[in-house]
């Protein structure tokens, strides 16, 4: 599932495309992605411009001239194209919003879903999402507040979305290598200086990924080199039998919770 970074690196490339430029169409190809009927879909949005693309959390939404929404969440496989009708991947698309010949291609919603809300249906929908994991408001102070108090293990915390927005499996596994610690590491009583070493992994982990394009396994656009490079990055995720990069140790893979987790046993602790 997209997380921060991949959803970062779209949200600075459609900044980059999109950005006032006139839907001229819309393709509806699956109508269980809208949360209104097809037709009122495309009508609602022919010849509206998008004018500022925001990211919160694992979230998309499209600012529309007219002061609509339109509310994107990719879920488990969900990818986003922008090209022509010839460079497209061969690919099922759910949604395509047309600039011209230039489409906005969204495949992959299974799950996902595409929403036309207005600024308070967004912000109901979106109102049980902690602070997004990057805000510049979430210090390190913050950070530890929303800890504080938890029970569980470091990895159900960090993907809970509703503590802090953001975090899916893959990273909340590779910040807790870079932190030093076990994924199954208990929040509740960790120590202030473990908390420390946690946020800065946070940033650092997070901030790298999304400059060099998340994991994401398709570019966004033909000659895109950027999207999908942090996929040979990664220090423990899926490298379940691998080396560790940091102590030669063997990376373990493990299921905790019902979720896959990776890890070193040889440098990572619990606090």
């Amino acid at each position: 599932m997209p997380e921060y970074p991949e959803m970062e690196n779209y949200r600075r490339l459609l900044s980059q495309h999109i950005i006032n430029l006139p839907i001229t169409g819309v393709t509806v190809n699956r109508d269980k992605s809208l949360n209104v009927e097809p037709e009122v879909f495309k009508a609602s949005l022919t010849g509206v411009r998008i004018v500022f693309v925001e990211r919160r959390g694992k979230n998309l939404i499209f600012h529309l001239q007219d002061g609509k929404r339109l509310l994107l969440h990719l879920m488990l496989g969900g990818l986003l194209f922008y090209g022509t009708e010839e460079e497209r991947p061969n690919r099922t698309t759910q949604i395509e919003l047309h600039f011209g010949e230039q489409i906005l291609y969204i495949m992959g919603l299974r799950l996902g879903y595409m929403h036309f809300l207005t600024v308070k249906q967004t912000e109901e929908a979106l109102a049980k999402l902690g602070p997004d994991i990057m805000d510049r408001k979430l210090t390190e102070d913050k950070f530890a507040l929303r800890l504080k108090g938890r029970r569980g293990s470091l990895k159900s915390v960090l993907v809970n979305q509703s503590v802090v927005a953001g975090i899916g499996n893959c990273y909340a596994d590779e910040i807790a290598f870079e932190a030093g610690l076990l994924p199954s590491a208990p929040v509740q009583g960790m120590p202030d200086e473990t908390v420390s070493r946690l946020y800065q992994a946070v940033r650092k982990t997070l901030s790298d990924a999304a400059d060099i394009g998340g994991y994401m396994e398709m570019p966004f656009m033909t000659g895109d080199t950027v999207t999908g490079a942090y996929n040979d990055q990664c220090k423990v995720y899926d490298r379940g039998g691998e080396t560790c990069v940091r102590c030669g140790g063997t990376i373990r893979k493990e299921e905790q919770s019902g979720r896959k987790v990776f890890y070193c046993p040889d440098c990572q602790h619990e606090h």
